[in-house]
Order: C-alpha cells, then structure tokens, then sequence
C-alpha cells in the first residue's frame, strides 16, 4: 500500500497546468490573426508604420484604463512602480511589442501572410537557445531533430517562393526573422519583469510604451494628416487588429507564460500557423498549394515533436 500512496504526489506533480497551457493556446491563435488584418490594411493603402499605429490607438485606451484601475485598487502595486522597475517594464514592452511588431508588420509587406506566420514560428526555437545562452538554462540536445524538421518545411516553402515570387522574399524574410528574433528574447525577460510586477501590470506598462512609442513614430513619418483621410473600413480593420490581434492575445499570453514559463508558452505556438492559413486563404484568397501542405506539415511536425520532447524532459527532471 505504500508504494500507490507515495507515488501519487509525484503523478500530481506532473499534471499539465491545463489553464496555462489554455491561456498561451487561446493567445497564439489570436496573434495569429493579426497577419490578415496587416494585409487588409495594407491592400487599402496603408503604410507600415500607420498600421502599426493604428493598432496601438486602439488598444492604447484599454490599457491605460486597466492599469489606472489596477493602481488605483492596489496600494501595493503602486508602491512597486519604482522608476527602475518603471524602466525596466518600459524596455521589455518595447522590444516585444515595438521592435518585434515593427519587424514583423515591415515584413508582411513582402511575403505572404501563411509564410510570415511560419518564419514567426519558428521563435521557440530562439527561445530555447537564448535560455541556454544567456539564462542559465540546460542545453536539451534532444530537441535539435525536431528543430531541423521545421527548418526544412520552412525551406521547401522559401524554394517555392524563391521560383514563384521571388520579389523582396528575402529581406521579408530577414525582417520576419528578426521579429521572431527579438520575440524570444522578449519572452524570457516578460517572465522576470512578471514575477515582479504580476501579468496584469507588467502588460498595461509595456502595452503602453510600445503604443507610444508606434503612434509617435507613424505621426513623424506619415504626418497627422494621413489619419484624416483613412476610411470607416480602415478604422474598422484597426480596431479588430487592436483588440483581437493585440490587447485579448497579449493578456492571454503574458499569463501563460506566468503560469508555465517562456519556452513551454512558446511550444504552444503550434495552432497559430493553422489559424492564418485557413483566414489566409478564405479571407485574403493567398494560395495553398501541395507544396505549401508539405512545408507547413513540416514545420507544425517538428513544433510538436519540440513540445513533446521538451515536457518530457521537463518532467523527468522534476
């Protein structure tokens, strides 16, 4: 009777946090419909950095109106906003959410929405070598077959660009990179920044800057002008890109990283390449061939033996 008995805390400790990994799951399908609603706008004559914009000025007010309620409410949360910790949330936001938006909206102006998403997903993978660079974390060699299963499906796709359209594929490419890039970095110091100031805080304050930040920088390049002239359809795009696109997945996924931590909310990333391809061909009719089947089996293939591979490990090492 001892052996059951003894046996039971261990399996319980090895349960999957159901909510965390619900919250990260729900957080990558909804940036993932962020894409198509970039490509909308830049087929009504967006530019880059007004959409960006735009998709700040939308979600900008909800994240100030959260985080005065938030300061509001909770003494102890005031007295946490010190200025170093102020910057520090400040920074962080702005290169998850400035720098790697920016990367991302300024490569989707030369490659597809599906393959935007594909090359975006391969950040995991960013996140696991950052964590063993620079955070003390195990290199898991295991995970590298997996990881080069998804750089091929990512290949097959990039060589049938490169014989299709191969017209700013590779500095799309480069800046989607860079985006995934900076995403992963941003993931492992969001998981500092939050324990520390809770989810809730650390997202309004680095929302926020990140907002700023974007709107200040359309307002010098385009001009405030350019906002006058934008249609009801335009400002309608921008609201659906800042709520569902930007303030609903930014929460969800801040707060699965809370709960399960950077790489194994990155692993979760899988569903999102599914979701743009479906909006992608339904709604901005992008083509879906053979060829794209292959690539995008391969790359959600190697995502999930990723996943696997690393819970696994994870668990054993417990």
């Amino acid at each position: 009777m001892s052996a059951p008995e003894t046996a039971a805390p261990s399996l319980a400790e090895t349960k999957i946090d159901v909510l965390g990994y619900g919250l990260a799951f729900a957080g990558a399908a909804l940036f993932s419909t962020k894409g198509v609603f970039i490509k909308l706008a830049f087929a009504q004559g967006v530019s880059v950095e007004a959409t960006l914009a735009l998709r700040m000025m939308m979600a900008l007010p909800i994240y100030l109106v959260i985080l005065a309620i938030l300061l509001l409410r909770n003494e102890k949360l005031r007295g946490m906003m010190t200025p170093g910790r102020l910057i520090g949330a400040m920074g962080v936001g702005a290169l998850g959410y400035y720098l790697s938006s920016y990367l991302d909206f300024a490569g989707l102006a030369f490659v597809s929405a599906q393959y935007e998403r594909l090359v975006l997903f391969t950040y995991p993978f960013f996140v696991l070598l950052f964590g063993v660079w620079f955070f003390g974390d195990r290199m898991n060699w295991k995970l590298v077959p997996a990881m080069l299963v998804s750089y091929s499906g990512l290949m097959v796709i990039f060589a049938w660009n490169l014989s299709v359209q191969p017209d700013g594929l590779v500095i799309g490419t480069l800046l989607v990179l860079g985006s995934a890039l900076t995403f992963a970095f941003y993931q492992h110091l969001a998981k500092r920044q939050m324990l520390v100031l809770g989810t809730m805080l650390f997202t309004c304050v680095g929302m926020s800057t990140a907002a700023i930040l974007a709107i200040g920088q359309s307002l010098v390049v385009d001009g405030p002008s350019t906002y006058a002239s934008f249609t009801p359809n335009i400002w309608a795009i921008g609201l659906m890109l800042g709520i569902f696109g930007t303030v609903l997945p930014s929460f969800l996924l801040n707060g699965g990283i809370a709960r399960i931590g950077a790489r194994a909310t990155s692993s979760t990333a899988s569903f999102g390449p599914i979701v743009t391809i479906v909006l992608a061909v339904a709604v901005l009719g992008e083509a879906f061939t053979w060829v794209h089947a292959l690539g995008t089996s391969l790359v959600l293939l190697g995502s999930w033996l990723f996943a696997r591979i690393d819970r696994q490990s994870r668990s054993r090492s417990k």
